[in-house]
C-alpha cells in the first residue's frame, strides 16, 4: 500500500537535521552575530528535509524555523516582534527559498520515480524477450515434431514429448504470474484477502505443483500448529517460488527439506516458521539480502531451467504484505530459506513430529 507519511528513518533525520541546525545556528549567533549565517544554516536543514521527506513537511519546517528565527536570533530577543527592515527582507527571502527548494526536491523525487519506472520497464522487456521465448520456442518445436512424426513415434516417445511441452507450459505460467505479482508490487496494489488457513494445507497444495518431483521433497511438521490469518494463492505462490528456487539450484539427486514450526517466543504474537533448505552449493554471505531484489540471480550456480529473479522477489513482497518475514539462514550445507508468518490463536492437531 502506498504510505502517505515517511518512514521512521526519515523522520528522525528530518527531526535531527532541523534540531542540530538550530544547535549550530545559537552557537553562530553566539560567535559571529550574523543573522545571514543563521539564515543560511537554517536554509540548509530545509534542504536536508526536502530530500528526505514529503513536500508538506519542509512548509512546516520551514514555517517553524522562521518563527525560532523570530523568536531566538532578532531583536526584541525571545519575542515574536521583528523592528528590523533587514530580518524581515531576509525572512521573507529565507521562506521564499524554502518554497522554490521544496518544488525543486518535488520535481527530483519525480524525476527519479520516473526513472525507477523506465529502469524496471527496460529490465521486464528484456526479460521478457529472453524468458518467454525459451519456453514458447520449445513447445512449438515439441508439438511440430509431434504432428510430424505422429505416426512414426512410439507411446513413450510421444509421452516424453507431451512431458515436456506440458513442463514447459507450466514454466511459461509461473513466470507470467510471477512477472505480474512483481508488477502488481512494484505499484503498491497488491491487498491479501486474508482467512483462516492450515500452514500444512497450503504446503500440501504446493507440493502437488511438483508431481514429476515431489519424490524429492521431504516435509516435516510440528505436532501442534496454529492457523494464519492469511491469503491462501498468494502464500501458496510465495511458498512455491521458494521451493521451486530450491529445486532448480541443488543437485538433480538431491532433496528438499520443508519444515513447519510454531514460534511463540513472547505469549503474545505467535508464528509459523516455514524452512526450505537444499542441498545445493549455497550462497555467499553478502548474497543473502541481494537474493530477494528483483531480476537477481546467482549467474555462478545457475543452470539453464533456473529462474529470472523474479521468484524470490515475488516472495518477498508477498510475505511482506502479510506482515511476515523472509531471509536467508546461514548454514553448512545448501541454502535456507526461512518465512515467517503471524499465526492466529486457534491450534489445529497435524500428528506427532510427522514426515511426509
Amino acid at each position: 500500500m502506498k504510505q502517505n507519511w515517511p518512514s521512521i528513518p526519515s523522520y528522525y533525520l528530518a527531526v535531527c537535521a532541523v534540531v542540530s541546525a538550530l544547535l549550530i545556528s545559537y552557537g553562530l549567533d553566539l560567535w559571529l552575530g550574523s543573522n545571514i549565517a543563521v539564515l543560511l544554516i537554517l536554509q540548509l536543514a530545509v534542504v536536508v528535509v526536502a530530500l528526505l521527506c514529503p513536500p508538506r513537511w519542509v512548509y512546516v519546517v520551514a514555517l517553524f524555523e522562521a518563527l525560532c528565527f523570530n523568536f531566538f536570533f532578532t531583536i526584541p530577543r525571545y519575542s515574536l516582534e521583528m523592528f528590523n527592515g533587514d530580518d524581515m527582507v531576509n525572512l521573507l527571502v529565507f521562506l521564499l527559498v524554502a518554497v522554490i527548494t521544496s518544488k525543486l526536491a518535488e520535481l527530483y523525487q519525480h524525476q527519479q520515480s520516473q526513472l525507477k519506472q523506465e529502469q524496471l520497464r527496460s529490465r521486464i522487456l528484456l526479460s521478457v524477450s529472453h524468458d518467454l521465448r525459451t519456453p514458447l520456442a520449445t513447445i512449438i518445436g515439441t508439438l511440430s515434431t509431434l504432428k510430424e512424426y505422429m505416426d512414426k513415434l512410439s507411446e513413450q516417445e510421444k509421452s516424453e514429448l507431451l512431458d515436456s511441452a506440458t513442463l514447459e507450459s507450466h514454466r511459461l505460467h509461473q513466470y507470467i504470474e510471477n512477472l505480474l505479482q512483481a508488477t502488481k508490487l512494484h505499484h503498491g496494489v497488491v491487498v491479501p484477502k486474508k482467512s483462516e488457513q492450515s500452514a500444512v494445507a497450503i504446503i500440501h497444495l504446493v507440493m502437488e505443483r511438483f508431481r514429476q518431483q515431489k519424490s524429492r521433497l521431504i516435509l516435516h511438521i510440528d505436532d501442534r500448529l496454529p492457523l494464519m490469518s492469511v491469503s491462501s494463492s498468494l502464500i501458496q505462490q510465495a511458498i512455491f517460488n521458494v521451493v521451486d528456487n530450491a529445486l532448480r539450484y541443488s543437485p538433480i539427486d538431491k532433496s528438499v527439506t520443508i519444515s513447519i514450526k510454531s514460534l511463540d517466543t513472547d505469549g503474545e504474537h505467535p508464528q509459523i516458521m516455514i524452512d526450505v533448505q537444499d542441498q545445493g552449493v549455497g550462497i555467499e554471505p553478502d548474497q543473502s539480502n541481494s537474493i530477494f531484489e528483483l531480476f537477481y540471480s546467482v549467474d555462478a550456480f545457475k543452470r539453464n531451467d533456473s529462474g529470472t529473479g523474479l521468484g524470490l522477489a515475488v516472495s518477498k513482497g508477498i510475505i511482506t504484505a502479510h506482515q511476515g518475514t523472509i531471509q536467508s539462514i546461514p548454514v553448512e550445507q545448501g541454502c535456507l530459506i526461512r518465512i515467517c508468518l503471524p499465526a492466529c490463536s486457534e491450534t489445529s492437531l497435524h500428528g506427532n513430529g510427522s514426515t511426509v
